[in-house]
């Protein structure tokens, strides 16, 4: 098997765990962990796992000065707000909805780039955005039935702002990716996350009864911290390095297949043709808002 077909499997399988988090997430939370408090959990988790990695495989190479504060907002918004606002949103909202929304981030990421990289902005990628904005919207106003979370409209919007803050984050890591090495990034952007995260979800952490726990439970946190988080980014940077960031981005799609099966099965949570219409609309507008930019992204 070449590299280029490893690469492919690499990507599907970062995806397929991406997927399946956002039921394991609603298994575990608010109900056994809290939602900053698995926030702690799964970036002390990380980080630690990082550090290993590092210190089994040392590189000499160092972050510049020059690049420190743009580093900062990394962490901040790639990492902090981002997870902060996922897991919080997802407890509220169900993982169809959330993993739905979670597909906006390419067209928030074309926009975000455009102001801080300057780059074109043409008028089919403002009707992609007009296109992508409207399925959300519709897929926020939806009611949902008894398996949606407390408060579905709040977790809905968290979820579209955590896409934001994501989309932030891609639009300042990309001048940062062509100089240093994905995982000497990680590392870094996961040690700023955990500073800003574990203050905030300390308490909620310190609450954990883990005394509750079965080993299946164990066995859900150690999957969100380790396999949706520690395995699935270094699953997307082998595809990262091998067949490039444009297509490895567009796997995102196969995101809400792979979550609406999980959830469909094992949340009964249910997938109706407004979800279908909804979906359809956010797709095509993210389409429509990267067409003919694959080239820019390679």
């Amino acid at each position: 098997m070449n590299k280029i077909v490893k690469a492919h499997l690499a990507v599907l399988a970062a995806n397929l765990l991406f997927g399946a988090n956002y039921s394991i997430v609603k298994v575990i939370t608010p109900g056994l962990i809290k939602p900053f408090g698995l926030n702690v959990v799964r970036v002390i988790v990380t980080v630690t796992l990082f550090w290993i990695l590092y210190a089994l495989k040392p590189s000499d190479v160092s972050i510049q000065k020059k690049h420190i504060p743009r580093l900062i907002l990394c962490g901040v918004t790639g990492v902090a707000i981002n997870q902060l606002l996922f897991i919080k949103g997802l407890s509220l909202t169900t993982s169809i909805h959330a993993s739905l929304l979670s597909l906006g981030s390419p067209i928030f990421i074309t926009f975000i780039a455009a102001r801080l990289l300057k780059e074109r902005i043409s008028p089919l990628k403002i009707i992609g955005l007009i296109i992508g904005i409207g399925g959300a919207t519709l897929l926020i106003t939806m009611k949902e039935g008894s398996t949606a979370g407390d408060n579905v409209v709040l977790g809905d919007v968290l979820v579209l702002l955590n896409a934001i803050s994501y989309a932030f984050y891609f639009a300042l890591i990309r001048p940062l990716m062509e100089i240093y090495k994905p995982l000497v990034l990680l590392r870094w952007i996961f040690t700023v996350g955990a500073m800003v995260i574990i203050p905030i979800g300390w308490n909620q952490f310190a609450d954990i009864n883990w005394q509750v726990f079965s080993i299946a439970n164990f066995a859900e946190v150690g999957f969100v911290a380790i396999g949706a988080t520690f395995i699935a980014y270094l699953l997307n940077m082998y595809g990262i390095q091998h067949i490039g960031p444009s297509i490895t981005g567009s796997y995102i799609y196969t995101q809400p297949v792979f979550a609406a099966i999980i959830a469909i099965v094992f949340l009964g949570e249910e997938f109706n043709w407004q979800k279908a219409l909804a979906a359809m609309l956010i797709i095509v507008g993210v389409i429509l808002v990267n067409k003919r930019t694959t080239s820019t992204l390679e």
